[in-house]
């Protein structure tokens, strides 16, 4: 299963990151993922049960889904096809094997909660709850 051995790698990836950078959990991952991948739904799927255990449980994956593009060498320009495994241009009818984007696996950003932010949080929380007076 590829999509399980991803999954675990962007869990061991972000953990190991967040641990360096004084991440007590992550709260949100965010990637882009080339339409050729094919990975997106699997990612998904694999990534709750994956990242149990991990600073990511509980996380958001965020992917964000890089559609496929090709060079045509005829037009000299840069063409959307009209299917994923269609590589002909979609004006000239030519072949257009060099694909420009769809190939993407980036982890673009990751969103961690510090102990310094979960610490000031609960300061903050006793600080509103003492100046709490009752109505009457």
């Amino acid at each position: 299963m590829h999509e399980l051995a991803l999954a675990r790698s962007l869990i061991e990836m972000v953990d190991e990151y967040a641990l360096k950078n004084g991440g007590r959990r992550v709260r949100r991952i965010n990637c882009r993922l080339g339409e050729l991948s094919a990975m997106t739904r699997a990612l998904y799927f694999c990534f709750e049960s994956t990242s149990k255990g991990s600073r990511c449980e509980g996380a958001e994956l965020v992917i964000e889904e890089v559609p496929l593009s090709v060079f045509c060498h005829t037009c000299d320009a840069v063409k959307t096809p009209s299917g994923r495994f269609n590589f002909r241009c979609p004006d000239c009818g030519f072949p257009t094997p060099k694909v420009v984007t769809g190939r993407e696996m980036q982890l673009t950003s990751i969103e961690l909660e510090t102990v310094n932010e979960d610490a000031a949080r609960k300061h903050l929380s006793a600080d509103y709850s003492a100046q709490q007076t009752p109505c009457q």
